[in-house]
């Protein structure tokens, strides 16, 4: 998932809020100088069996790098395949590396402190399946218009 924003925007809450939502009980913090950190996710009822279960939430911060080749070296893509999802701020700077079959979360801070408008996209054809149910779980918060 490529996190997109500005500083303040809230990727990293938004980080926060996805964890708890997989039951990560310890605290999600910025990685933005360790790069990447490593949550477990504790298995637990109402989760698919359809699909591998997700293991591991990997949060990344790609702020720092220079290099596309610095963000393929830390591995994110490996490390999903073996059962993690992964968040990755400044996920417009990986999307060349990372993009394809990523889902983009785009947060824009609104004129309130607590306001944010939310666009999420996805990335080739790796989330076409999953599009409707995700509409579907995203539609209470959907803008008109």
């Amino acid at each position: 998932v490529l996190l997109i924003g500005d500083l303040g925007a809230g990727k990293t809450t938004f980080a926060q809020g996805f964890g708890a939502g997989l039951g990560v009980s310890e605290p999600i913090t910025s990685p933005t100088f360790t790069l990447v950190r490593q949550y477990a996710v504790p298995a637990g009822p109402g989760r698919s069996t359809s699909e591998e279960p997700i293991r591991a939430l990997l949060h990344a911060d790609v702020y720092r790098l220079d290099h596309l080749h610095e963000i393929v070296d830390l591995g994110l893509g490996e490390l999903v395949e073996d059962g993690a999802v992964a968040l990755v701020e400044w996920g417009d700077a990986a999307e060349p590396v990372l993009g394809d079959g990523a889902l983009s979360v785009e947060l824009v801070a609104g004129p309130g402190d607590d306001e944010r408008t939310v666009t999420v996209s996805n990335r080739g054809d790796a989330w076409l399946h999953r599009w409707g149910p995700l509409a579907e779980a995203l539609a209470p918060w959907r803008a008109e218009g």
